[in-house]
């Protein structure tokens, strides 16, 4: 499974595609809001010759969603959200101008995702890894053959995503982080929806937040 990441929209928000060697792929958390941004998304793929699947989000506050309607109508692929999401999903068109997002236009999402899903891919599998607490229905995708995981807001290199936002529970995240992310491979290595990325293991010594 091949993986790049860009850092889009004034959020500094990771978005990621993924593909293998049958050039099928997806994208994750597609921040491209300025024209600039969607065009390096959109120059990558088609460089690459990528047939992309889907677009799927790990959750759906606003950093993360900017990209859904325009990937959805330039590429005419489905639009996946985690199921316990879409409250929070439905809310960024109301919201998003105090942001200074004054473009926004919400795409409809195709599929809801479950932690008993499979995220399939030329021939690449992802596990769905249900991870609430700073957003309600979160989910991290694994992929644990090759022990590599997007995941979103979760858990970040020395830190963790910010539980102040509505649906937001500091506690939960905390145990969801020791239980869900931390029971896996040491070597597993994290992508976060922001910076670098980190593994398991680093995290569970090194991070002030949680350690193992």
């Amino acid at each position: 499974m091949e993986i790049k990441s860009f850092v889009f929209n004034p959020f500094y928000e990771n978005t990621y595609v993924l593909w293998d060697e049958t050039r099928e792929g997806i994208v994750i958390d597609p921040g491209c809001y300025e024209d600039y941004e969607r065009k390096e998304l959109m120059d990558f793929i088609q460089k690459e010759n990528l047939n992309i699947k889907a677009i799927v989000n790990t959750h759906c506050h606003i950093d993360h969603v900017l990209g859904n309607y325009y990937l959805k109508e330039t590429l005419g692929c489905p639009l996946w959200i985690p199921q316990d999401e879409r409250e929070i999903y439905h809310a960024v068109v109301a919201y998003a101008p105090q942001w200074g997002v004054h473009n926004y236009t919400e795409a409809e999402a195709d599929r809801l995702l479950t932690d008993t899903d499979k995220i399939e891919f030329g021939n690449t599998v992802l596990s769905t890894i249900y991870c609430p607490g700073h957003s309600p229905g979160h989910l991290v995708f694994n992929n644990e053959s090759e022990k590599r995981a997007i995941g979103g807001d979760v858990l970040f290199r020395q830190s963790i995503g910010r539980t102040d936002l509505p649906g937001g529970n500091h506690d939960q995240l905390l145990e969801n982080i020791k239980t869900r992310i931390y029971t896996l491979p040491e070597e597993t290595e994290v992508f976060p929806g922001h910076g670098p990325s980190t593994t398991v293991g680093f995290e569970k010594k090194n991070n002030p937040f949680v350690q193992g």
